[in-house]
């Protein structure tokens, strides 16, 4: 007699715990390896730009701000922040400037984050307000997106508190 009867359509006690068991261990081993490739967890706007090395200087220089603390517990917000390669094309003696005057600093960081989360789709052609309380010109042409001046050129890093969009151009904040 095998496993299965098919003339009584029965199995044994046994046979029966023993399928049992078995497709308990495979759907316990589905889900410990659905587990495993699973995406990392959501992050706030602060560890989404510090965990892009692209954005490394944008980093440094949010901390030294004093805003990382707004990016990880405020929001929603959308960050346009300059690429790595945006800083190489600011003069030295104005990121001096920046870093002798803390007051700039923390202006020119807020410049680049805006209230509310916008995503690249839903940008439109209109302007709008800065946490430094200025307005930046925002533009879309198809999938093109700009701020100011800046392209973007990666959208839509997500975070728990907002997006993230990296631009290729620093953007400096109009003198009050």
């Amino acid at each position: 007699m095998g496993f299965f009867n098919p003339r009584n359509r029965t199995m044994s006690q046994s046979q029966f715990f023993s399928v049992t068991r078995r497709a308990a261990f495979l759907a316990s081993l589905t889900v410990a390896m659905a587990g495993c490739a699973s995406t990392p967890a959501p992050v706030n706007l602060a560890d989404s730009v510090a965990n892009t090395p692209t954005l490394s200087t944008f980093n440094g220089l949010v901390t030294k701000a004093g805003m990382a603390d707004t990016l990880k517990t405020g929001g929603p917000y959308t960050v346009f922040a300059p690429t790595n390669d945006a800083f190489k094309a600011v003069p030295a003696a104005t990121m001096d400037d920046l870093n002798q005057h803390p007051d700039k600093l923390k202006a020119l960081v807020a410049y680049h984050v805006m209230p509310g989360k916008l995503m690249a789709a839903d940008v439109k052609n209109s302007d709008a307000k800065t946490l430094n309380g200025a307005n930046a010109a925002l533009s879309k042409a198809g999938e093109f997106v700009t701020i100011e001046n800046a392209a973007v050129v990666t959208a839509d890093l997500g975070a728990t508190n907002g997006v993230v969009h990296s631009i290729d151009t620093v953007l400096m904040p109009p003198k009050k």
